[in-house]
């Protein structure tokens, strides 16, 4: 039977869950409503009128949300990528290995969270003009790795850091070459690592405002962009409609990937959980 102790902590996290939900989700509620409101005056708690309006010029083609949609998610998916890319190895030399001045190398990639993102842009703004990268989708991608590069790294490095390798040195011993190594062996066991680093890399790449806004030049139009655009013109309607479509990419990345979140997969060397 379950203790007053148990009965009590149980409450507890169930308590702690729905005041977790709540704050999340409560400030999105306003935005829901406005975007099928025609008008919204206080003291009224509901608009009088309801419309689509505001969801029917939204997804229109004069409204440009769905080509920025497209273009969001192709930035994101793509400065996802790279990280990967770039983070697998870099988690695999600071999870496994000790060498001289580590502990400077992980300062400097901690530096890109730390340091406010428009200090570390405008310095890259001129280095990406001289390379010919603004204004163009390809310097958008490669800046997005300033923040979506640490989040990989360290979450590589924490996979790694519980690694066991003999695994792999017992499946090249059999005669499997380096490439079937990694994928029959070292893949599958950092695979939930590089899901969750990915999400993390893809949603901070998909939250970018001013590093796009600065090195896009106001051509390369992302949602993140768009929505503010709209929120400052005062269209409060529209801006609710976009606001819901830019939500709606992260809840189901999220979703698709709660099971690694919750630590449920395994991995080679007993590091199930992240």
């Amino acid at each position: 039977m379950i203790g007053q102790d148990g009965i009590w902590t149980k409450w507890f996290r169930y308590l702690t869950c729905v005041i977790l939900v709540v704050w999340l989700i409560l400030p999105l509620i306003p935005l829901a409503i406005w975007s099928f409101a025609r008008g919204w005056f206080f003291p009224d708690i509901l608009p009088q009128q309801w419309t689509m309006q505001a969801w029917q010029y939204a997804i229109s083609d004069i409204s440009g949300v769905l080509d920025s949609l497209w273009l969001t998610i192709g930035i994101s998916l793509g400065a996802t990528a790279l990280s990967i890319l770039v983070g697998v190895p870099a988690g695999r030399a600071l999870g496994m290995y000790e060498f001289r001045g580590k502990s400077v190398i992980e300062m400097m990639i901690l530096a890109p969270i730390i340091v406010p993102g428009i200090a570390v842009v405008l310095g890259v703004h001129s280095l990406f003009i001289w390379l010919g990268l603004t204004n163009s989708v390809q310097g958008v991608i490669l800046v997005h790795l300033i923040p979506t590069l640490p989040y990989m790294t360290l979450v590589m490095a924490g996979v790694f850091s519980n690694y066991d390798p003999t695994f792999e040195a017992q499946a090249r011993s059999l005669g499997a070459s380096p490439l079937k190594t990694f994928r029959y062996v070292t893949l599958p066991a950092i695979l939930p690592g590089i899901i969750v680093g990915g999400l993390f890399a893809f949603l901070v790449s998909w939250s970018q405002y001013i590093l796009t806004l600065v090195i896009g030049g106001g051509r390369v139009v992302t949602l993140p962009l768009l929505l503010f655009n709209f929120a400052t013109s005062g269209r409060n309607d529209i801006t609710g409609a976009i606001a819901m479509i830019y939500m709606g990419p992260g809840i189901l990345i999220l979703l698709l990937t709660a099971k690694h979140l919750s630590g449920r997969s395994g991995a080679v060397g007993g590091f199930g959980r992240l």
